[in-house]
């Protein structure tokens, strides 16, 4: 009788360990995926990430797809302007705000994850910009960040876009982060579906409060409510 249980609290023990085992390494690998590029990562990723903030003025190291310090101090820098959680961390959330596909998704994924993500911050910068303005006006906004987007002059996403230093008002004092409303929702699709009512303007500015002297000799192309739209 007591071998048999001896044999019992032997076999508990070791189902138990292995139970232990096993959900160890599922946690650590579903933690690797979630924490992606960090403070000692190498790789294209980290690549992408320093030639981004290099580009955006967060980063002045070289690009050598090393996760090092700077790198760490230039995404940590990146987040706390951006209103993300400071971690020094590049996760999803933060390279979502960089316009950069996470390696630990499919290609499929990644279009549909960049796409919503494309749409929300977009979304985001016209209720920021340009809520009270007439639909179209809102519209235009969106469009004027697609029309950046394709010109060589800008970077080549619209997370990109929106977050390099300087050129959106909203970025800067936090309004990026408000909840948009259904217009503005509206508005960005309707720019991310082709509609262009600032006609190719790269740029726009409210004359009424406008202190930069260089922005009133850009080409203007439309005025629509408060805001020229110009290139």
């Amino acid at each position: 009788m007591q071998k048999q249980k001896r044999k019992i609290i032997a076999m508990v023990t070791i189902f138990c360990a292995f139970s232990l085992f096993f959900s160890y390494h599922i946690f650590f690998a579903h933690s690797q995926t979630e924490a992606l590029s960090k403070y000692g990562s190498r790789g294209d990723e980290v690549k992408q990430i320093q030639t981004k903030l290099k580009r955006w003025g967060y980063y002045n190291g070289t690009i050598d797809g090393v996760y090092g310090s700077q790198t760490q101090a230039a995404v940590r820098w990146f987040q706390s302007k951006n209103g993300l959680t400071v971690d020094g961390i590049a996760g999803k959330n933060t390279l979502a705000a960089m316009g950069i596909n996470s390696s630990s998704n499919n290609t499929g994924s990644n279009a549909n994850t960049t796409s919503s993500n494309d749409l929300n911050l977009l979304s985001r910068l016209v209720y920021g910009e340009a809520r009270g303005e007439p639909y179209s006006g809102q519209v235009a906004v969106a469009a004027v960040v697609l029309n950046r987007v394709k010109s060589s002059s800008f970077p080549n996403t619209v997370a990109g876009v929106i977050y390099q230093r300087g050129a959106f008002d909203v970025v800067t004092d936090g309004q990026i982060n408000l909840a948009p409303d259904s217009n503005a929702k509206k508005a960005a699709q309707d720019a991310l579906n082709g509609w262009d009512p600032s006609y190719g303007a790269i740029y726009y500015f409210n004359p009424n409060t406008a202190t930069n002297r260089w922005i009133w000799s850009r080409p203007v192309t439309v005025t629509i409510g408060q805001h020229r739209f110009c290139k």
